[in-house]
């Protein structure tokens, strides 16, 4: 079979450098502040100096980068304050996509989301809390998706995005997943009992104890 030729110009080359820089931002292998030099990503990608930049400029719209006058680029630092602001706004989304799953849901997906608290419940007692932190990130797409909001499904992925760093940390802190635990299973307990109200309300006050803990 012939070997694929990645694409080295064009839209296809610019959509490939974004794809390929979003996921190493999103993975933490690019660090908040570090700088990206369009020379260097261009030969590292196999494209031009105008799809870096094109590409730049994307994540730029999604808060992702920061273009600094004459200083070139670099992963966008979110402060605290920032990642209480974009929580805020998450609360409002992730209330609407829990209220709606509440009513959406099928019976296979009310047990798909036992599944993953019970799958939370063994990570937090094994003491491992990045396991925890992908399930959690797991359940929390799960809910979008069953809500079939897809324009708050849009925004949120934008949000979150930009939280990365912040909720790794959060992930991490002594004590922070067993806390985090109670609040997802009445997350997942207010779906399940197909309680939009009791849904939404329990996501508000997830979120409100994460901005705690980012204040902390």
């Amino acid at each position: 079979m012939p070997t694929e030729v990645r694409p080295s110009t064009g839209e296809q080359a610019k959509q490939h450098a974004f794809t390929l820089l979003r996921q190493a931002i999103l993975h933490g292998e690019m660090a908040p502040a570090q700088r990206l030099v369009e020379n260097e990503l261009a030969e590292e990608f196999g494209v031009t100096r105008a799809s870096i930049r094109a590409a730049l400029i994307d994540l730029e719209a999604q808060g992702l980068v920061e273009r600094i006058r004459n200083r070139g680029s670099r992963v966008r630092v979110v402060t605290v304050e920032e990642a209480v602001a974009i929580t805020e706004c998450r609360m409002v989304l992730e209330g609407l996509c829990a209220a709606k799953a509440a009513v959406a849901a099928s019976d296979e997906q009310l047990s798909d989301l036992a599944d993953l608290g019970a799958a939370m419940t063994e990570a937090v007692a094994a003491g491992e809390p990045v396991t925890y932190s992908e399930l959690n990130h797991t359940l929390h797409d799960k809910i979008r998706e069953i809500s079939g909001q897809q324009t708050a499904v849009e925004l949120l992925e934008r949000l979150n995005a930009q939280l990365v760093r912040h909720r790794f940390q959060l992930a991490l802190r002594p004590g922070r997943p067993q806390q985090s635990l109670n609040e997802h299973l009445a997350m997942i307990e207010a779906i399940r009992a197909r309680d939009p109200q009791a849904a939404e309300a329990a996501v508000r006050a997830h979120l409100t104890s994460v901005i705690d803990a980012l204040r902390d």
